[in-house]
């Protein structure tokens, strides 16, 4: 990804010093969240459609709290996947976002859907992309997958992350070098391992400990949620299967689903054509 197409750029949303990548100049602000795995960040997550998607919106893919791409990784995440939540509502507020359409993938799609829940007023529509995290916090369990086991093999190589991407991934041949050092790079960086853990066991303490579970499931309030909603799902997904997908849409008649052919978890980057013209057409309507 040439620098032209994303720009690299530093906020303090709150306090925690934030990067994230940036692509076009003008038009409806469209805010990206990547998903769980190691790693992960906003261009390694948006990369492939943040040009595309840069010609008509302004974009942003920020790398969020938890040990995650070039976020201070040093803000303790005692309360796991809701302090992404808190982070993102932190950054739309230091960049005067008041009203944005988010999109977010994996775990990253339940950021913005319960973002989306907490400040109905401030997002115009919602586009979710392949989530085992939504599933869980809608009641279904789903099987333990390839991408699932490849996801906790992982021990800081260079060879298990191309193994993670392997898992998440249809097209093999989007896997270079460069993506792999990428993510291994900001798994591997000072602070980011105990970051992970810390996150980790508070996402668990979320989903486990009945004083905190309202935080994080979803079955009592998706199914309400009245903004323009799209979810996408890859055919061809290794780590939450497309069967899961299936059942997730009859719990959420008010959310149109598409199931993408060719395609694994990272729908976006698999397809990243197919996606970036789905989302222009729906933000655009």
């Amino acid at each position: 990804m040439s620098e032209s197409q994303l720009r690299s750029r530093y906020v303090m949303a709150g306090r925690v010093k934030t990067h994230y990548s940036e692509s076009g100049h003008d038009g409806l602000p469209v805010v990206l969240c990547h998903g769980g795995g190691a790693g992960s960040s906003g261009e390694a997550g948006f990369g492939r459609i943040m040009p595309p998607l840069g010609t008509k919106f302004q974009v942003y893919a920020l790398d969020s709290v938890g040990g995650y791409g070039e976020t201070d990784p040093y803000f303790p995440c005692t309360e796991g996947v809701q302090n992404r939540v808190d982070h993102l509502e932190a950054f739309l507020d230091t960049l005067c976002l008041d009203r944005v359409c988010l999109s977010g993938n994996s775990q990253g799609a339940w950021v913005v859907a319960k973002y989306a829940l907490e400040h109905p007023d401030r997002v115009a529509k919602l586009f979710l992309v392949a989530s085992a995290t939504i599933t869980g916090a809608m009641g279904i369990k789903g099987p333990e997958t390839e991408g699932m086991r490849a996801l906790r093999a992982y021990d800081g190589s260079r060879e298990a992350m191309r193994r993670l991407l392997e898992a998440l991934v249809w097209d093999k041949s989007q896997i270079s070098d460069e993506l792999v050092e990428l993510r291994n790079k900001a798994a591997n960086r000072p602070g980011a391992a105990e970051a992970r853990k810390v996150f980790q066991e508070g996402t668990q303490r979320l989903i486990r400990d009945p004083n905190l579970r309202l935080k994080y499931e979803m079955q009592h309030t998706l199914p309400r949620l009245t903004l323009p909603s799209m979810f996408v799902w890859g055919e061809e997904d290794r780590f939450a299967s497309v069967e899961l997908g299936r059942q997730l849409e009859k719990l959420l008649p008010n959310i149109p689903f598409k199931y993408i052919p060719k395609a694994g978890h990272q729908v976006q980057n698999d397809q990243p054509e197919i996606v970036s013209n789905l989302m222009m057409e729906f933000f655009s309507s």
